[in-house]
């Protein structure tokens, strides 16, 4: 089994609490714990029992006639023998099959509960995540699972039950001496595992913490492969993680030395533990007390419990961190989003598609206002345009109306339904969108355009290809429309990754439909076609176009400008040349840029 790995602080206390809170998922499967529980005893009995059955077939063989000695062993002995080491193993391995339905139904259920809960997290939170390092989280916790159930059902609950019988039956058939030696012995290696393990906690959490930089950094640079390449800087990246390796090398030799000290504490108080019982035994079968199989029914029973005990510094690390990893998942499930439903939350129903921005103020900081008392509204079946300076606020008001984030003051409503009062999902079911900067999944170019309505049938795709003038492209394309569009879409431009940007927005069909800079990366030619197909869309469909190229938007029904995050003017592409004012400014700006 592949360990957690984790990267538990040296001062971290153990986190106990964690195990209530993977109770429920040990309850799901009763039935199958009880009989696991139950197979792990019996394994243990088993196990306790090959001692003695070696003893007494040590002694019937322990004769002066070696011959008489074959024919006074029971046979029954040797078949007993070969029997508990079979149930010893089968009753293992069935205990393990069982239980491991456990294990991975609660891995399961947590990993699909933590994905579930990311998605439900505000854009703030995603904006400042980082995504290497939030996924390692979520491994080692999902991992830390496994391995906490695994090892403190199976390894150390059945190792204390085994010295507990093993002390018990010494002293009752041997005194106190041999008792005293193995628990002395054991709670020596036990403290000193403890002690060791907690002091290398240091090295094995600085290796982990430039792990998981590492791999940040790993995962940073290669989303950005582009911008590396752009500035040449494949050096620079490289540098920086060479230093980020020289980190973790440096803390995993560290490491190294620290579980040597670790392994060489614990070999000597084994030898000398073992050392101690042996010469206690040959004195004891030299003094006529005890017999051969005396001597190694002792051998036997002390190499048996120091076998488990051989792996606590590891496996005491590994439960404390899995405990921490568990706990760290946990704590994602704790954060809550700024952005969330209300109690009372209805279904959002839309029948006309009427917009509107009520006194609207909204800012990411307190001190740095970005919309300032916006009020306006869009009309049913109107074609809308927002137009302004870079700054204006124009994709805030997007992502306001989205809820991706919630007003600062002011409402937003639709058919006079307040967004906040309704549940996101609904809310978002309504809407589409034609972003500026269109990210795609790594997967096939028809997928990716079958995500506006995974429940799509061909023909509507077809449609949808159609509209958004992609036809003809998919049909040049070698693998046709299973062709594999690269990590973000990589392998596309920005005008084709903008038309499968409008092809999922028609395929969803929403009746409200935003376009944020729709054919900001179209040639002209496509621009024109697009336009057309985008106005057909648009009749049937209240539409809100952010557009930095006023060309664009010159048929909207109402265009409103935005100024340093307020209301500047409104009205349709002639009144607001006719005013004179902001509007007219910009679009003298672009037109004697583009003379």
């Amino acid at each position: 089994m592949r360990p957690s790995r984790s990267d538990v602080s040296p001062d971290t206390p153990v986190r106990w609490h964690v195990v209530k809170q993977l109770w429920p998922y040990l309850l799901e499967f009763k039935t199958r714990v009880f009989i696991a529980l139950a197979c792990l005893v019996l394994a243990k009995l088993a196990g306790i029992g090959l001692p003695y059955v070696l003893k007494y077939t040590v002694d019937g063989l322990n004769t002066e006639d070696t011959a008489t000695g074959l024919v006074a062993v029971p046979l029954s002995l040797i078949i007993a023998y070969g029997t508990l080491r079979l149930l010893n193993t089968i009753i293992g391995e069935v205990r393990d099959t069982l239980f491991g339905r456990v294990t991975e139904r609660a891995m399961r259920r947590m990993g699909l509960r933590v994905f579930e809960h990311l998605h439900q997290m505000d854009l703030n939170f995603h904006l400042n995540r980082q995504t290497g390092g939030l996924s390692r989280d979520i491994e080692r916790g999902t991992s830390g699972i496994s391995f906490l159930m695994r090892f403190m059902v199976f390894n150390i609950g059945p190792t204390l039950l085994e010295i507990a019988i093993v002390v018990g039956l010494l002293f009752a058939q041997y005194g106190f001496s041999f008792a005293g030696i193995i628990l002395s012995s054991v709670v020596a290696y036990v403290w000193y595992s403890m002690k060791a393990t907690n002091w290398r906690t240091r090295y094995v959490h600085a290796m982990n913490k430039a792990d998981s930089t590492t791999h940040t950094r790993a995962v940073d640079s290669l989303l950005n492969f582009e911008t590396v390449k752009y500035f040449n800087n494949e050096g620079y990246e490289a540098s920086r993680y060479d230093s980020n390796l020289a980190e973790w090398e440096v803390a995993r030799r560290k490491n190294r030395l620290s579980l040597f000290a670790l392994n060489g504490g614990q070999a000597f108080i084994i030898a000398a533990a073992m050392t101690a019982m042996l010469a206690n035994a040959a004195y004891g079968v030299a003094s006529g007390d005890m017999t051969i199989g005396d001597f190694v029914l002792i051998n036997a029973f002390t190499m048996q419990i120091f076998m488990p005990l051989n792996f606590l510094g590891f496996v005491y690390r590994e439960i404390r961190g899995s405990m921490a990893n568990i706990d760290k998942m946990f704590s994602l499930l704790d954060k809550s989003s700024s952005v969330s439903d209300a109690e009372d939350a209805q279904e959002l129903t839309v029948s006309k598609g009427e917009i509107r921005f009520e006194h609207v103020s909204f800012s990411y900081r307190e001190d740095r206002p970005i919309l300032k008392n916006v009020s306006f509204t869009i009309f049913p079946g109107q074609k809308v345009a927002i137009v302004g300076a870079s700054g204006a606020g124009k994709s805030t008001l997007v992502k306001l109306l989205f809820r991706f984030y919630d007003v600062t003051a002011g409402d937003i409503s639709i058919d006079g339904q307040k967004i906040r009062s309704v549940t996101q999902q609904s809310l978002r079911k309504h809407l589409g969108i034609v972003p500026q900067d269109t990210v795609l999944f790594n997967d096939t170019l028809i997928e990716n355009i079958r995500y506006g309505d995974p429940s799509a049938d061909e023909s509507a795709i077809e449609s949808a290809l159609e509209t958004a003038h992609l036809s003809q492209f998919i049909e040049l394309l070698p693998d046709k429309g299973d062709t594999r569009v690269g990590e973000r879409g990589l392998k596309l431009s920005g005008g084709e990754k903008q038309r499968v940007a409008i092809a999922r927005a028609v395929l969803k069909n929403p009746p409200i439909m935003v376009f944020d800079e729709a054919t900001s990366s179209l040639d002209s030619g496509s621009e024109q076609a697009i336009m057309q197909a985008l106005s057909a869309l648009a009749s049937n469909h209240t539409s809100v176009m952010i557009a930095h190229r006023l060309s664009t938007i010159t048929d909207a029904d109402n265009i409103l400008v935005l100024k340093n995050g307020e209301l500047a003017e409104q009205g349709s592409h002639h009144a607001l040349l006719a005013q004179k004012g902001e509007y007219a400014r910009l679009w003298t700006l672009q037109q004697k840029q583009e003379d």
